[in-house]
């Protein structure tokens, strides 16, 4: 039998941030192939964290390292953009977040040559470039396995409100999609997307692993495109649902937001998983894709409707002493404004595209929200 997977304790509620942004030129703001020279430049400066190529060439990853507050993250986020922004400016193109490009076509996109990627392209076929999506990622840091389990499940519950606060994917292929976030569909198409099994415990989790192993179907946890993972290499869970928001403020204040959550349930270990989430999580997922912070969610636990944005002001106000005991007290409040206002990325670019009629124009305005200061 094969070794089984050794989960790293890491130190609780730490956290590091993960973003992957669009790569355009200044001409008509489509994407462009940048990411070799980019990434050729940048590796000649010095910078926190991670600057590395993602699945096509028009597209990057930055990632912060482990950061103990979101004041810390922000910094590194900062220090990032800047240092991206120079680079990108020297290039004669520009970097923009948002979860998809309003018009590019995934036919002309190309696959950044290292090994995984190319076995991507061979395993999913045009997929993979339609892979070309751009997600943040957030890792909190946790000191078990067990608790690995126990708080991707509970934050599972919570997946609609991060979908709804960073979805910023409103247009794909040139049309208005009717979604907020319509980069999720693309990840949906993937096998092993969505729900992580539920599961009692890390050794149970071990014995789903081998047996998922054993068929030949993974290799590794890479293999898993789950909503949230758990990372036992770096001893965190991965949240990975959220659209790449449109600044980097909102995609720190977001990390804050989970931070603040695991904070919640590793000092309530009376809390458990209701397992009724899952017979609502796929309906909870597609309201909060659909309809943002508009959509209604349906309470496992009283199996009544309730509007997405109050449920999330709610939480928000529950978790707020855990955010105020890091620092981040007004990043909370921020997210909680968001919510009252119904204020996220896909309605900005909707109203940039109402005002200016041009998807083109909306990537320009994309562009400039992420690189100015």
């Amino acid at each position: 039998m094969s070794e089984t997977l050794a989960f790293t304790p890491s130190q609780p509620l730490t956290l590091g941030i993960e973003l992957e942004l669009q790569l355009v030129n200044t001409r008509d703001y489509n994407l462009t192939r940048a990411a070799p020279d980019l990434l050729a430049a940048l590796a000649k400066r010095e910078h926190p964290g991670e600057i590395k190529p993602e699945i096509t060439e028009s597209m990057i990853e930055i990632s912060t390292g482990v950061c103990d507050t979101h004041a810390q993250a922000l910094h590194e986020l900062n220090i990032l953009r800047a240092l991206l922004a120079d680079e990108a400016e020297r290039l004669n193109i520009a970097i923009a977040g948002g979860g998809t490009h309003p018009f590019q076509k995934w036919s002309e996109q190309r696959i950044y040559d290292t090994p995984r990627f190319l076995h991507l392209q061979e395993l999913y076929g045009y997929l993979a470039k339609q892979f070309t999506v751009f997600g943040q990622h957030v890792h909190i840091g946790v000191p078990t396995g067990d608790e690995a389990v126990r708080v991707t499940q509970l934050l599972s519950r919570y997946v609609p409100h991060f979908i709804a606060l960073s979805a910023s994917s409103p247009y794909s292929l040139g049309a208005d999609t009717q979604f907020d976030s319509s980069r999720l569909n693309v990840i949906n198409a993937f096998p092993l997307s969505g729900f992580m099994p539920f599961v009692e415990d890390w050794a149970a989790f071990n014995r789903y692993f081998e047996t998922m192993r054993g068929y030949g179907i993974v290799k590794s946890m890479k293999d898993f495109y789950w909503d949230i993972r758990p990372k036992p290499e770096y001893g965190t869970i991965e949240l990975r649902v959220c659209d790449t928001p449109l600044t980097i403020q909102i995609a720190a204040d977001l990390a804050a937001y989970a931070q603040a959550l695991c904070a919640h349930f590793l000092e309530h270990p009376e809390l458990a998983p209701d397992k009724g989430l899952t017979l609502v999580y796929t309906y909870n997922k597609f309201q909060a894709c659909r309809f943002g912070l508009e959509g209604t969610l349906i309470d496992p636990a009283t199996q009544q409707p309730v509007p997405l944005a109050q449920e999330l002001i709610d939480m928000l106000a529950t978790v707020m002493p855990y955010a105020v005991a890091r620092g981040a007290g007004e990043a909370i409040k921020r997210l909680m404004h968001m919510a009252a206002a119904r204020l996220n990325g896909a309605r900005t670019l909707r109203e940039v595209m109402e005002k200016k009629g041009s998807l083109n124009d909306v990537v320009r305005e994309a562009s400039r929200l992420w690189m100015q200061a």
